[in-house]
């Protein structure tokens, strides 16, 4: 670097503005020295980080790890690397280390240059200024009567309680330069001289301390009669200067480019990073302008930015630099204004951020794919749960009748818990409606439900359906598959058509059931689950379990609260209102105009007996709305056992058939409707169900209510 300006005073102007925060360690990893900014962040003072380690700034450290550390930055010079720091509060944050090894007057050290990457700019604390509060004691000696008077910083620069060790027969003893100090005191209290040197003394554990002694004499009358001095301990001032040369080769290696700029644009100072990666020998920097870095800088734009830079002390710009061979790389420019001896100067830092920027691109697609499937994903979903709604009427189950409102009673009771639930029922009932009204009134609502259909899996693909494999485990395995239990994970799983499961897969399901875990295909990691399961057949399982084919510990494990899902023909109250929703939104679909079905037709099918239950009913109003026209829609072909053509009027209507079976039995039991022998017992029926039924149908006139 040039030495127009002398490093001693311009360090102290140069390094407090710049974004580094420096530490010094020896062999054992104590602190030596670490600077106003590094004490800043860290929120110790410099006394009390003295006393540290790197062990109590870095957490993760440890005597072997800082060793390898130490032999490592010793060979190597250089090392880079990313740590967390711990402040004197306790709070973590990370850091971005240049650790540099050097010798300095016979001492090792590590010179670490501290880059706090947790904060939102790398330069955000450039121009945080801290102040070097200067450490000094006073001292006044009375010739008349011998007396001293001394601070307690002196007595603390000297590490003694005993001010007597401070007289001047006892002070010389403390400095190396004795003889030194000795001359000047006697010609201070003979001749009334003044002095103002810098001597040094042996700190804890043989620590040379600088320690800068100011005496001047008191005169009356022609006569001395006092000695006032100071002690000041400019060590920090004095190792800063023996290590000047140590602070020039710390910014020689920084990464980053470093100017020094003058209102005119010249060059004066830069660090070596500059030639090295801009291509320039030092030679051709000696007169270098800043036109010519850059020829899009003129000198009218130059004066501009240096005003502004005046006014608001930093800038920060981006800015392409251009290399010798005419090159160009982004870089991000921190300006810093500063003053020496009444000149204006620009301390430019420039920091390449080509890496940075291909990051940030690939970064910036990378959330952008994510958004665009996130999106998608929120379009499909939306579009599945339509779909449901759609197939299965999801937020809504149909029903008026008495009988099917009985069976909600056991959903609505069992859904808020985690209990296994097993529904059985014929085929078409609607089984998977019931397990999803389980799912969607429980507390895991918000978590998937899964099903699974054993009846349309091959028996060999089962297993890996339902626990997932790893690639290679069979033949045909070429990647991992996640199963439908992992899928389920915090959710329900809903396992249809249970009764087709292969008798071998039994053990695993009963597994997961009992101990909430299960093993891949192919894997070496049991897998946890928190899975609830809802299970479904339209077979008799304790028959199955008598003829083995079934296990009868996972049948009672499924069977824990059983819902038996009832046919359609023993809840006839609800084929009209479900024929009306199959009417509205088939008509819907093929674009037709029907508004009801006509009482012809409501009577034909409330005669059917639906062996295929709803999923039957659904298909011939689909039929129905195919070949049918009109608003109201009429028996005809659709309907099965030849359709109106058969349908005769003077039969009854299912309601009438119930009101004559009821009254036959009130009328067996002498009017009695609770009790064990009493109506509601041999209807298999709850007392407050029948006494609605008879309200409804208008036969509560003869009614006798007569109590067990």
């Amino acid at each position: 670097m040039s030495e127009d300006i002398p490093f001693q005073v311009f360090r102290e102007q140069f390094f407090k503005n710049l974004p580094y925060k420096i530490m010094w360690m020896d062999e054992s990893g104590k602190i030596i020295y670490a600077n106003s900014k590094f004490l800043k962040r860290l929120g110790y003072t410099r006394k009390e980080v003295e006393k540290l380690s790197i062990f109590d700034i870095n957490p993760t450290s440890t005597q072997d790890s800082w060793q390898t550390h130490w032999q490592k930055v010793r060979e190597e010079g250089v090392y880079s690397f990313k740590a967390v720091h711990q402040t004197k509060k306790g709070e973590f944050y990370d850091v971005e280390i240049s650790s540099h090894f050097f010798s300095n007057n016979g001492k090792e050290i590590i010179a670490a240059i501290v880059n706090d990457i947790s904060e939102s700019s790398f330069y955000k604390n450039l121009l945080n200024h801290a102040e070097r509060m200067a450490n000094v004691g006073g001292w006044k000696l009375n010739l008349q009567d011998g007396s001293l008077v001394v601070t307690k910083q002196a007595l603390e620069i000297f590490e003694t309680d005993n001010k007597e060790d401070l007289l001047p027969g006892k002070v010389i003893h403390l400095f190396q330069e004795s003889e030194e100090l000795k001359t000047l005191l006697s010609k201070a209290i003979r001749n009334g001289a003044s002095y103002d040197v810098v001597l040094t003394i042996n700190g804890v554990a043989g620590h040379s301390k600088y320690v800068r002694c100011v005496t001047e004499p008191i005169v009356q009358k022609d006569k001395i009669v006092k000695i006032i001095g100071t002690y000041q301990d400019v060590t920090p001032q004095k190792e800063h200067e023996l290590g000047l040369k140590l602070y020039k080769e710390i910014i020689d290696n920084a990464p980053d480019l470093i100017y020094i700029w003058d209102i005119h644009g010249k060059l004066l100072q830069y660090n070596e990073a500059v030639p090295k990666n801009l291509g320039y020998a030092k030679s051709e920097l000696n007169d270098f302008y800043i036109y010519d870095l850059d020829e899009k800088i003129t000198p009218e734009w130059w004066r501009e930015h240096f005003m502004e830079l005046i006014e608001k002390k930093v800038l920060n710009l981006d800015w392409l630099i251009t290399r010798k061979d005419f090159t160009k790389f982004p870089a991000s420019i921190t300006a810093n204004h500063l003053t020496y001896q009444g000149q204006n100067l620009n301390c430019a830092i420039i920091r390449d951020v080509t890496q940075k920027n291909k990051r940030d691109k690939a970064l910036f697609e990378a959330l952008e794919e994510i958004k665009s499937l996130k999106t998608q994903l929120e379009i499909e979903n939306e579009y599945l749960k339509e779909e449901i709604k759609q197939e299965v009427n999801f937020d809504n189950i149909i029903c008026q009748s008495d009988e099917y409102r009985e069976v909600l009673e056991k959903v609505n009771q069992v859904a808020p818990t985690d209990t296994t639930v097993l529904i059985t029922g014929e085929s078409g009932t609607g089984k998977e409606l019931l397990a999803r009204a389980v799912h969607d009134n429980s507390q895991r609502k918000e978590k998937p439900l899964i099903k699974v259909n054993a009846a349309t899996l091959p028996s060999e693909l089962i297993e890996s359906e339902l626990f997932g494999h790893k690639k290679g485990a069979f033949t045909g395995a070429t990647e991992n598959k996640v199963g439908k239990f992992s899928l389920a994970d915090g959710g329900t799983i809903f396992l249809d058509e249970i009764g087709e499961l292969p008798l071998d897969l039994q053990p695993k399901l009963l597994r997961v059931i009992q101990e909430g875990e299960f093993d891949l295909l192919g894997g070496t990691k049991t897998e946890k689950v928190n899975v609830r399961i809802v299970a479904a057949t339209n077979r008799n399982l304790e028959k199955m379990v008598k003829d083995g084919k079934f296990r009868e510990d996972l049948f009672y494990r499924l069977n824990v609260f059983p819902i038996h899902n009832i046919p359609l023909r023993e809840r006839k109250d609800d084929i009209p209102l479900l024929a009306q929703y199959f009417l509205k939104k088939y008509s819907a679909r093929a674009g037709k105009s029907f508004k009801r079905l006509s009482k012809k037709t409501i009577a034909a099918l409330m005669n059917y007996t639906f062996p295929g239950n709803i999923r039957e009913l659904e298909n011939l109003i689909e039929r129905a709305v195919i070949i049918e026209n009109g608003t109201i829609l009429n028996p005809g072909t659709w309907i099965p056992n030849g359709g109106a053509a058969e349908f005769k009027e003077d039969l009854k209507s299912f309601e009438a058939m119930q009101r004559d079976y009821i009254i036959k039995v009130l009328e067996k039991t002498n009017w009695r409707v609770s009790g064990p022998k009493g109506a509601a017992a041999i209807l298999d029926m709850k007392d407050k169900t029948l006494f609605a039924k008879m309200k409804r149908l208008g036969i509560e006139k003869e009614v006798r209510l007569k109590k067990s």
